[in-house]
C-alpha cells in the first residue's frame, strides 16, 4: 500500500502541473484584471471593456483563422495587406460603379463579393505553392504581403478613398447592438467566428485533419487525409476572415486606405501564440486564442491607462510573446 501511494504521487503531481499549464493564460488574465481594477482608474467599467473588445475584435477575427493555419503547421503573414486591400476594393466599387447606373448598395455588395472571391483565390494559391512547389509558407506569404500591399497602393493612388460607403456598411465597423452603450458589431463578429471555428476544430473531420496534418503530415497522409486540401482550407479561411476584418475596419473609419492592417500580422500571431498555439503545429485551441486576444487587449489597455509610454509597451508585448513560446514548448515536452 505504501509503495502504491508513493508511486501515485508523481502521477498526480504531473496531472496538476499539466492542468495549470493548460490554464495558465486564464489565471494570468484573472490576476491581471484584479490588479488593473485596483490600480487603474476607469478600467473596470462597461465603456472601457467595450472599447477593449471592439479595438481587439478586428484582429481577433483574423487570429481565429491564424490558429487553424498554425495548427496545420503553416503561417500566413499576408493578412495585414488583405485588410487594407479589401477596404480599397469596396471603396472603389462604391465610388465607380454607381456612375455606371448601379445602385450604391449593389455596388457595395459587388465589391465585397470580389474581395471574398479574391481571398479564396489567394488562399488557394498559397496552398498550391506550399504543397506543389514545396515553398515554405513563411516565404510565400511574405511575398504576398508585399504584392497585395503594392496592389492596394496602386489601386488607391496611395491616398484614402473616403466617404463612399453606404450607412449599413459603416455600421459593420462602427455600429452597436443595443444603442450607444450596446455591444459593438465587431465584438459580435468575433464571437460568431469563435463559435463556428470552435465547432469546426472540435467537432468536424476538417478540424481533426488540421491537427493531424500539423502534428505529423506523413502519418496523416497514410491515414487517408488529403494533406494539400487540408492546408489549402486553412489558408482560405484565414484569408476570408482577414477580408471580413477589412470590411469592418474600413467601415469603422469610413475610408478605404491601403495601409490599414499594415503590421497586424505580428499582433495576430502574438495573440495566437499567447493563447497556446504552437509554431510546430498540431497544438492550439480556439478558446485559447480568444483568451489570448482578450489578454493582449487588456495588457495594452492597462498600460495606456497607467500612462506607460508606447515604446515600453512594445517591449512588454515582446517579452510576453517570448514567454508564451517558451511555455508552449515546455507544456508540449511535459505532455510527451
Amino acid at each position: 500500500m505504501e509503495t502504491a501511494a508513493i508511486g501515485v504521487t508523481p502521477v498526480i503531481r504531473k496531472k496538476l502541473l499539466i492542468f495549470l499549464l493548460d490554464h495558465i493564460i486564464e489565471l494570468c488574465l484573472l490576476v491581471l484584471i484584479v490588479a488593473l481594477t485596483i490600480g487603474a482608474d476607469g478600467f473596470m467599467t462597461w465603456a472601457n471593456w467595450m472599447n477593449i473588445l471592439r479595438a481587439n475584435s478586428l484582429k481577433g477575427v483574423i487570429a481565429i483563422g491564424m490558429t487553424m493555419v498554425m495548427v496545420a503547421h503553416l503561417i500566413d503573414l499576408s493578412i495585414g495587406s488583405v485588410v487594407g486591400l479589401s477596404g480599397v476594393i469596396v471603396a472603389l466599387a462604391c465610388r465607380d460603379l454607381p456612375a455606371q447606373g448601379i445602385s450604391l448598395n449593389l455596388a457595395t455588395v459587388i465589391g465585397m463579393l470580389i474581395c471574398l472571391v479574391f481571398a479564396g483565390g489567394v488562399g488557394w494559391m498559397h496552398g498550391i505553392f506550399e504543397h506543389k512547389f514545396r515553398l515554405p509558407s513563411f516565404i510565400v506569404t511574405i511575398a504576398t504581403l508585399n504584392l497585395l500591399l503594392g496592389l492596394a497602393g496602386r489601386l488607391s493612388g496611395g491616398f484614402p478613398i473616403s466617404n463612399q460607403f453606404p450607412e449599413w456598411y459603416n455600421m459593420l465597423g462602427g455600429g452597436r447592438i443595443g444603442g450607444q452603450n450596446g455591444i459593438p458589431i465587431p465584438v459580435i463578429a468575433l464571437l460568431v467566428a469563435f463559435g463556428i471555428a470552435w465547432f469546426v476544430m472540435g467537432k468536424t473531420t476538417t478540424g481533426r485533419a488540421m491537427y493531424a496534418v500539423g502534428g505529423n503530415p506523413e502519418s496523416a497522409r497514410l491515414s487517408g487525409i488529403n494533406v494539400n486540401k487540408t492546408k489549402t482550407i486553412a489558408f482560405i479561411i484565414v484569408q476570408v476572415l482577414a477580408v471580413i476584418s477589412g470590411f469592418m475596419t474600413s467601415g469603422q473609419v469610413m475610408s478605404g486606405t491601403f495601409s490599414f492592417g499594415k503590421g497586424w500580422e505580428m499582433d495576430v500571431i502574438a495573440a495566437t501564440v499567447v493563447g497556446g498555439t504552437s509554431f510546430d503545429g498540431g497544438v492550439g485551441t480556439i478558446w485559447g486564442t480568444l483568451v489570448g486576444v482578450i489578454f493582449m487587449g487588456v495588457i495594452g489597455n492597462g498600460m495606456t491607462l497607467l500612462n506607460i509610454d508606447v515604446h515600453t509597451q512594445y517591449i512588454v508585448k515582446a517579452v510576453i510573446m517570448f514567454l508564451a513560446v517558451l511555455l508552449t514548448s515546455y507544456r508540449t515536452r511535459i505532455k510527451a
